[in-house]
């Protein structure tokens, strides 16, 4: 009888490098690039009101970053974009290991979808 190697599925503790899971080349790596280095998102800093007291918010950068690569992968429910953000390595390395809570995701999208209405234009957010 032939005997073959077993194969351990079980999970296991592995030391990941966040950074190195955005690999160039990709969409998310672009997102993350334009997001942290070419796009201007201080329009959305009159959103938050926590300077002195209340809970330190996500940066909107992240939350963009999130979005966009969700859509990407044609995700576009708050709770299935969360899911991604605990689940898919790519989406945990987007957002730091800090998962938003899908009201959080909705939040943002709702700001984005109001577009001229929140004081960011179409065209003005890019440098």
């Amino acid at each position: 009888m032939a005997r073959y190697k077993h194969i351990d599925t079980q999970p296991k503790f592995l030391p990941v490098d966040l950074a190195r899971q955005l690999l160039p080349g990709t969409f998310e790596h672009a997102v993350h690039h334009l997001v942290e280095h070419e796009i201007d998102l201080t329009p959305f800093d009159a959103r938050f009101r926590n300077d002195a007291t209340g809970a330190p918010a996500y940066p909107p950068g992240l939350l963009f970053k999130v979005v966009l690569a969700a859509y990407a992968h044609g995700v576009v429910s708050s709770r299935g974009i969360e899911r991604l953000c605990r689940e898919h390595v790519t989406f945990i390395a987007l957002c730091g290991d800090q998962p938003p809570h899908c009201t959080t995701i909705c939040g943002i999208r709702e700001h984005l979808g109001r577009g001229d209405r929140a004081g960011v234009r179409r065209g003005s957010v890019v440098r």
